[in-house]
């Protein structure tokens, strides 16, 4: 019985080891690079290969912008649906979902001048 206990506590940990393995494989990246979160963002994710798990970080002045998450509806249209979450700190650490994410800033006029992004991750 209790070499079955050892197995068992075993298997657990190598479990935890393979997870934190491929939490440690997720990449962080600074929407902007050094810019930061700002206009004419488009064209920022191009080159780039994302994966489901992947940190994107905003960096911006929350005085100014924010950066809420949308559909594809609502960054087309520049459009905050009700009820989104809207991030506001400045340093906004989020983790991209499998397919396109969108983010857009709402305050008026930014998202029209460019200040969204659309990031497909694989």
């Amino acid at each position: 019985m209790a070499s079955q206990g050892r197995g068992s506590a075993r298997a657990a940990a190598v479990l935890l080891l393979c997870l934190i393995a491929i939490q440690s494989e997720a990449a962080v990246y600074t929407v902007g690079d050094s810019a930061g979160w700002t206009f004419n963002m488009v064209a920022w994710p191009r080159g780039k290969r994302f994966r489901a798990g992947d940190q994107i970080v905003f960096r911006y002045d929350p005085a100014i912008h924010n950066v809420v998450p949308v559909t594809a509806a609502g960054y087309n249209s520049c459009l905050q649906p009700r009820g989104a979450k809207v991030f506001r700190s400045g340093n906004d650490r989020i983790t991209l979902a499998r397919g396109t994410n969108y983010f857009i800033c709402t305050v008026v006029g930014h998202c029209q001048a460019g200040m969204k992004v659309a990031i497909l991750a694989a």
